[in-house]
């Protein structure tokens, strides 16, 4: 399961099958996305499966910052990311304080992981990473490229996520699937929970 062995075993784990297509911003669609793009609830399930890969990465985070690697929170890192979903936000016509909501939770998301993963492996030295991967040049510019498509998916879904009850209910589902698929143990589902409560707030 993910976050027991380090993120070695972690990364085999990350089987996120998206439903969309993570072309760069501002591409044209491939004939076939013309004619029958994906849904509004096919991009809810998408937004899910970033939030998941996302959360992944928190594993790789704590493993570099394990044993004096840095701190776990880091206050000038959260204001860059934050200043920038909140531009991306505007450019992309969602709500500035809507990126910001949803990428503060994700930030909060990523420290629960991280702090349950420190707490397991000083506890149990088997369950260490074997490896710790260097943040700024491996794990830091993952976790930016997941930035664009997730605040692209936030605007996406506003029809659905507008709905509070349907976008709860659809939410759910694609949660237990996301879920399943990632393989994600108690700590992460606890994460995940709250990486997306934002989700669905008007």
């Amino acid at each position: 399961m993910a976050g027991g062995a380090g993120p070695v075993v972690t990364a085999a784990l990350v089987v996120a099958v998206l439903p969309f297509s993570l072309a760069p911003y501002g591409s044209s669609p491939g004939p076939a996305a013309a004619v029958a793009g994906p849904s509004v609830t096919e991009r809810l399930a998408g937004l899910v499966d970033l939030t998941v890969r996302r959360l992944l990465l928190a594993d790789e985070v704590a493993a570099a910052k394990f044993g004096g690697g840095g701190p776990i929170t880091d206050p000038e890192r959260e204001r860059r990311l934050l200043d920038a979903v909140a531009d991306l936000s505007e450019r992309t016509g969602l709500a500035r304080d809507t990126g910001v909501r949803f990428f503060v939770a994700q930030i909060e998301a990523a420290k629960v992981v991280q702090r349950g993963l420190h707490a397991r492996w000083r506890a149990d030295s088997a369950l260490r990473p074997r490896q710790r991967p260097d943040l700024a040049t491996e794990v830091r510019p993952r976790l930016d490229r997941l930035t664009l498509p997730m605040v692209r998916l936030l605007k996406e879904t506003t029809p659905v996520r507008a709905d509070t009850g349907r976008c709860r209910a659809l939410l759910g589902l694609a949660r237990l699937a996301a879920e399943e698929r990632a393989g994600l143990d108690g700590l992460h589902r606890e994460a995940l929970g709250s990486a997306l409560r934002p989700v669905c707030t008007p």
